[in-house]
C-alpha cells in the first residue's frame, strides 16, 4: 500500500477516467450518437464540434439538479437536441431519445479499468471508501455493472448536490457523510483542478493519469494505474 494512505481513514474516488472510461472515447459522443449521426459529424470541423459541445455543456451545467434516470434521459434529449441543431445533424425526436436512453441505460458504454475490483476489495479492508463524482443518476447502474458498488459507503454525486467539482459543496457533502476530518481523507481524481478544490478543503489529493490527457505536471502525487495504490 502507498505510504501516503497508511495514516488515512477514508479514500474518495472520482469515477470517470478514475474507475472507468467511455467505450467510444468520449462521455457525450457515445456509440449510439456516432451510429446515427457519425457521417454528418465527420464533415464538421473541430472548432464547430467544440463550440456545439460547449453550448450543450452550458445547458447541462445550468440544469444539474437531477434525481431520477428518467429525468436524466429527458435532460440528455435536450442536450443532444442542442448538439443536433448546432451541428445540423437533423436528428429526429425518436433518435434523440434513443441516443439519450442508450447513454443512460446501456452499460456497455462504460469500460472499467483493469484491476479496479482487486484494488477496491483490498482497500476496503483497511479504509472506508467513497465517491465524489460529476455524474447523473444512472451512475448507480454503472457501478453495479462494473461490480464495485458494494465497496462504497459514501457517495457524493453532483446531480444530487446541483453543482460540479471543484465547488466546495461537493467536498463538504462528502466530508459530512463520512464524518472524518479532512486531513484523514484522500481524494483520487483525473483533474488537477478538482484536486486543487479538494486540497483547499484539507483533503489529500492524488492525481490518476490512466487517461493520457491527465498525465500533466503537478505537485500532487501522481499514479497511472489504480493498482499502484496497493503495491507493497
Amino acid at each position: 500500500m502507498l505510504d501516503l494512505l497508511k495514516n488515512k481513514k477514508v479514500i474518495f474516488f472520482d469515477v470517470g477516467y478514475t474507475l472507468d472510461m467511455p467505450a467510444s472515447g468520449d462521455w457525450m459522443f457515445t456509440g449510439k450518437l456516432i451510429e446515427l449521426a457519425g457521417g454528418k459529424l465527420k464533415r464538421k470541423s473541430e472548432a464547430e464540434i467544440r463550440e456545439a459541445y460547449s453550448t450543450g455543456l452550458r445547458y447541462l451545467t445550468e440544469n444539474h439538479l437531477v434525481t431520477t434516470v428518467e429525468a436524466e434521459i429527458r435532460q440528455f434529449c435536450e442536450y443532444y437536441s442542442i448538439l443536433s441543431g448546432a451541428l445540423g445533424l437533423g436528428l429526429t425526436e425518436a433518435e434523440l431519445e434513443e441516443i439519450a436512453r442508450d447513454r443512460a441505460c446501456n452499460m456497455r458504454n462504460y469500460i472499467g479499468y483493469p484491476g479496479i475490483e482487486e484494488v477496491l476489495s483490498s482497500l476496503s479492508k483497511t479504509h472506508r471508501l467513497g465517491i465524489i463524482s460529476d455524474t447523473w443518476p444512472s451512475i448507480e447502474q454503472q457501478l453495479d455493472y462494473l461490480g464495485i458498488s458494494r465497496y462504497f459507503s459514501f457517495r457524493t454525486y453532483s446531480c444530487n448536490v446541483g453543482t460540479f467539482k471543484p465547488d466546495r459543496r461537493m467536498y463538504l457533502n462528502a466530508l459530512n457523510q463520512c464524518g472524518a476530518p479532512a486531513e484523514e481523507t484522500v481524494f483520487i481524481d483525473d483533474s488537477v483542478r478538482n484536486l486543487e478544490g479538494a486540497a483547499a478543503m484539507g483533503i489529500t489529493p492524488i492525481l490518476i493519469a490512466a487517461n493520457p490527457a491527465s498525465d500533466v505536471e503537478t505537485s500532487f502525487m501522481k499514479i497511472k494505474d489504480l493498482r499502484e495504490l496497493i503495491m507493497r
